[in-house]
């Protein structure tokens, strides 16, 4: 019901303005209802924020935006908001720095074929293939996401709507519905160490897993996000959720900042109100939480369904990342003085898992972008997967405190190191160094334990739906299907405010209606 007026106006409270939250506040204030949105923090964009260090406007988390070609979820936002989103097409998409080669991901489907004869010539008929056969079932997968279908179902209904989404394209692609991504490679002929390492970096950024574990159909979509488009926004990847929240309080909704919700008051098991650490009650009808499940466990408290309760306790902690915020001068060298790729990764060996700095990805900001850094410097964000538990471990124990510490410094040093070999020179360029761990994420996140990008998508089976347990409040952002990255939350967030508006036109969700 995209684009429709809901039948009756409700009191939607929302927890968190990340991408999902802002944008389903956004849809549903459209809509016609009356939309409170309690930020913990002093902007909006949780990990996809922007903040303000030194001069410099660092992307927080994530750093790449896709999803704006037509029928992509952002376009279809925008299209129904009356957004112009301040993006631009990359092209490149960006660089993968291999131990032995470096292959650039072109958009341009003419330009990667070459670029795959050139970088992988023991394998590239076989890597032509598996590209080939890739792009047909990302196609498939965009057309049916771009439907929102109610994956995982809940509820009949669900299941009929399915239904209603299912096209005969998709039939061929049924047998990739249980196979992981590293069977559909193999079955290529994609055997070489260089292609498959190439495929496990990437799907460890898109998907949080590689390809030996990663569910082909996601996969699929996860790598061909290039051909669909990487975007460059202008002022950081925060702009995005800034320009949400301006769309919200266009219409009507009430933004409010420095607003921690620490419970919910659940009463006959409706969400009715969430109080603030400074006191505020806000009353809701509806409620929708851009948390993750332990966070919403948290707020809940002895109201938490029995399901939460087994849910977060089965579940591993999300990844965590590990991440240099840097401000440098930008001195281009002499011989790539107009390099277009702003985004590279960067493996360092092919015999070793990929976290913990043996893979890093860095995005800079755009020359000349002076929403970003001061005149004549860059805004540079690295990062690394890593484990969030042993960063924990650390700091919780005083008696290693100093421990801690020197992981910090070696982590920095080893990353440096690496991303040299796509940045010569870096290091002496450096004006503002900023480290941050899994604590620091938790800190200024509220996230648990400080995971970031969703859960691995081993399954669509496994995959999370927005429901709760609780009538009335659905969860949104990378929790829920499709999950990872900006264009996986909004998908996210177009269904939760269809089922929010379905729900207020079928029934009042409190007495008072």
């Amino acid at each position: 019901m995209h684009g429709q007026q809901a039948g009756q106006a409700i009191n939607i409270l929302i927890i968190g303005a990340g991408v999902g939250g802002a944008t389903a506040a956004a849809l549903l204030a459209k809509r016609g209802h009356q939309v409170t949105v309690l930020e913990a923090h002093t902007y909006p964009g949780g990990c996809a924020g922007t903040f303000f260090h030194q001069g410099y406007h660092f992307d927080a988390g994530a750093t790449l935006a896709g999803g704006f070609q037509p029928g992509g979820p952002h376009a279809m936002v925008g299209e129904e908001l009356g957004l112009t989103w301040q993006v631009t097409r990359c092209d490149p998409a960006w660089r993968v720095h291999l131990p032995d080669r470096a292959v650039t991901r072109y958009s341009d489907p003419a330009c990667w074929r070459a670029e795959v004869a050139r970088a992988f010539p023991e394998s590239a008929a076989a890597v032509q293939r598996f590209n080939h056969g890739l792009e047909s079932a990302a196609d498939v997968a965009w057309a049916f996401a771009s439907r929102c279908p109610p994956w995982p179902p809940q509820r009949a209904a669900d299941l009929v709507r399915l239904a209603a989404g299912l096209r005969p394209a998709m039939i061929p692609l049924a047998p990739h519905l249980l196979e992981p991504m590293a069977a559909w490679a193999a079955r290529s002929g994609v055997t070489h160490r260089a292609p498959r390492a190439f495929i496990d970096a990437q799907l460890l950024i898109s998907a949080q897993a590689t390809a030996s574990t990663t569910n082909a159909l996601f996969g699929a979509a996860a790598l061909d996000l290039p051909r669909k488009g990487v975007n460059h926004v202008a002022g950081g990847i925060g702009t995005l959720s800034r320009q949400l929240v301006t769309a919200a309080r266009a219409n009507g909704a009430l933004v409010k900042y420095r607003r921690e919700v620490v419970s919910l008051e659940v009463r006959d098991g409706r969400v009715v109100a969430a109080l603030t650490a400074d006191g505020e009650r806000h009353a809701c009808d509806a409620c929708i939480a851009n948390l993750t499940p332990w966070g919403l466990q948290k707020v809940l408290g002895t109201a938490a369904p029995p399901s939460l309760a087994h849910e977060t306790a089965r579940r591993g902690d999300q990844w965590g990342a590990f991440v240099l915020y840097l401000g440098v001068r930008d001195e281009p060298a002499h011989d790539q003085p107009t390099d277009p790729v702003h985004h590279h990764q960067v493996v360092d060996a092919y015999d070793a898992p990929l976290a913990e700095i043996n893979s890093v990805f860095i995005s800079h900001s755009r020359r000349g972008d002076d929403l970003r850094a001061p005149v004549g410097h860059r805004a540079i964000t690295i990062s690394t997967h890593t484990r969030s538990a042993d960063w924990w471990r650390l700091r919780d124990d005083p008696a290693r405190a100093t421990e801690y510490a020197d992981r910090v410094a070696e982590y920095t040093e080893r990353m440096l190191r690496l991303a040299e070999r796509a940045l010569p020179g870096l290091r002496a360029r450096i004006a503002v160094r900023l480290p941050g761990t899994p604590v620091t994420f938790s800190t200024y996140t509220r996230r648990h334990h400080g995971g970031v990008g969703g859960f691995p998508f081993t399954s669509i089976f496994g995959t999370r739906g927005p429901g709760t347990g609780v009538r009335n409040l659905w969860l949104v952002g990378d929790s829920i299907f499709p999950g990872q990255s900006t264009a996986g939350v909004t998908f996210g967030a177009l269904r939760v405010a269809d089922e929010v508006a379905r729900a207020a036109n079928i029934q009042p969700l409190s007495p008072h209606h």
